[in-house]
């Protein structure tokens, strides 16, 4: 299953969304102001605020232990994530991986699910392409911009595919893709955990959250999911439980998935965030076991 339910403007960079929060009154944004609804301005404000936080607060960053950050808690992350994501422990072997899984996305593709439908593998192109002149995928950039917030394929077919496999053979089209996985994914969410005073498991719980719902503003998104949250419990940082506060987010986080499809599958919580999490294991020490849409994974 590949992120069903992020919504299409999810994967916008944060340093760009952050740009677009900053129009305030007086400004030449105020008749567009007008038209954005107060639930939606008080998400905005919620991930502003969030990366206000993580400004402020970068050298209480740098000071706190590498947690999931470490190169093998990084790893260990990344191959649990992708038990969920393409389901193996394998991660690498996603690069080449694409597909339309009918979520109304348009194609999923790679490590973390970049779809056509949801800017971001737009943006990992038109960055590896800056990087790259003359890549595959290059010649696909007209057509990308066209579906980009839909599920179409129109200038896609027949060959997008063939030539997303046929990059991902090449070293540096899996370096793009990491550094886009982290840029957007991996970096904002392990630092907004830690000044959460979450150990690793908390860091892993916001980081799978972020790759499923995605960084948007959208009340089911990644920072309206924490908002939410935050009014329930305190987080460590604020003198709270840290046990108490993630059973909380990943309630919060399960009622979303199941309100976007009742029938969704949420194993990656149920039987593996929650299970490691009741099990006391904060710091996500190995060795690990867990069973995500019915196979079990163990790492020794």
């Amino acid at each position: 299953m590949k992120r069903a339910g992020i919504l299409l403007f999810a994967a916008v960079p944060v340093l760009v969304t952050a740009t677009l929060y900053a129009v305030g009154p007086g400004s030449s944004g105020d008749a567009q102001d007008s038209h954005v609804s107060a639930a939606q301005q008080t998400r905005q404000k919620a991930k502003a605020r969030a990366e206000s936080e993580r400004s402020q607060d970068a050298e209480a960053v740098a000071d706190a232990p590498p947690g999931l950050a470490a190169p093998d808690r990084k790893e260990l992350a990344q191959r649990i994530v992708a038990s969920a994501e393409n389901s193996t422990l394998n991660w690498r072997s996603a690069y080449g991986y694409i597909e339309d899984i009918g979520d109304g996305q348009g194609y999923t593709a790679g490590i973390i699910g970049f779809c056509t439908g949801t800017h971001d593998l737009l943006t990992l192109v038109k960055r590896y392409t800056k990087a790259h002149p003359g890549n595959g995928l290059a010649e696909y950039l007209p057509a990308l911009r066209k579906v980009d917030g839909t599920d179409s394929h129109e200038g896609l077919d027949p060959g997008f595919t063939a030539a997303w496999k046929a990059e991902a053979k090449l070293p540096a089209f899996g370096r793009a893709q990491e550094e886009e996985r982290d840029r957007v994914y991996f970096d904002p969410a392990v630092r907004l955990a830690k000044l959460d005073g979450l150990g690793a498991l908390g860091q892993f719980v916001y980081y799978d959250a972020m790759v499923f719902h995605g960084p948007g503003t959208g009340p089911d998104s990644f920072y309206g999911l924490r908002e939410r949250a935050l009014k329930e419990a305190d987080t460590p940082s604020e003198g709270g439980s840290e046990k108490n506060y993630l059973d909380i987010f990943l309630d919060i986080r399960r009622k979303a998935m199941k309100r976007k499809k009742p029938t969704i599958d949420t194993t990656r919580i149920d039987t593996a965030q929650r299970e490691f999490l009741y099990d006391g294991n904060l710091e996500l020490r190995t060795p690990l076991e867990w069973r995500v849409y019915g196979e079990t994974y163990r790492i020794p």
